[in-house]
């Protein structure tokens, strides 16, 4: 016989989510990566401007390979740049680049939904390796609830991670826009560009949590509701 998991759609709409979110933000990246600013200014010119500006001298700028690859490391202060944006000239780089300007300047000043999140980092890698092993001996021991239940708990600190990670980014993307239109590094128009870039990015993490949540819908709608024989 044949079994369909009906609770099973709730992945294929997380996968189709996030797809639709990450070729959302590619072809708006594509689109503004072929506009240049006005000014000149390269993505890796504009992060030391943003740096330099907000007394953040010490963090270093290095490259890192990939494409879109853009991050900013807060255990060695070092703001690492992808092979598509450092030297990039496009709004679409520099809106990268001021993004994760936005997160060195969350450490400076302690921003405490960024600081929660890298304390989370640890739990939720730890949390993603027990919880199916804990689920699984839940099921082979007579469906023990107790070893269920802590597994549904250790894989929902994911959910959390991207929970706190969403006011993170768009509180980075928020900084960014501010900074090129106060600082009058982009024009008007280049601005309302990049933010179109950073707006679009962050679908991506909407769409992430909303993946994480239909997960652990998913368990407990399988397990969660079993009962020792």
């Amino acid at each position: 016989m044949f079994f369909f998991d009906s609770t099973y759609i709730l992945i294929i709409i997380g996968v189709i989510l996030s797809g639709i979110a990450s070729s959302f933000v590619k072809s708006t990246y594509k689109k503004y990566s072929s506009i240049n600013n006005s000014k000149g200014y390269t993505a890796t010119e504009v992060s030391r401007l943003i740096l330099d500006n907000a007394g953040l001298q010490h963090v270093k700028i290095e490259a890192v390979r990939g494409d879109l690859t853009d991050h900013y490391d807060s255990s060695t202060d070092i703001l690492r740049l992808s092979d598509t944006t450092r030297q990039s000239r496009s709004v679409a780089a520099i809106g990268v680049a001021a993004h994760e300007v936005g997160h060195a300047i969350q450490d400076q000043r302690n921003y405490i939904p960024l600081k929660l999140r890298s304390a989370l980092v640890p739990a939720t890698n730890f949390g993603q390796k027990i919880s199916f092993p804990l689920i699984l001996l839940g099921v082979i021991f007579s469906y023990n609830q107790t070893l269920i239940n802590l597994g549904i708990i250790f894989f929902s600190i994911a959910l959390l991670f991207q929970l706190v990670t969403l006011p993170v980014e768009f509180n980075a993307s928020n900084r960014a826009v501010a900074i090129l239109r106060d600082h009058q590094i982009l024009s008007p128009n280049e601005v309302s560009q990049a933010k179109k870039v950073l707006s679009a990015a962050a679908l991506t993490y909407v769409a992430a949590a909303i993946a994480s949540f239909l997960q652990v819908l998913r368990l407990v709608l399988l397990f969660g509701g079993r009962r020792n024989d």
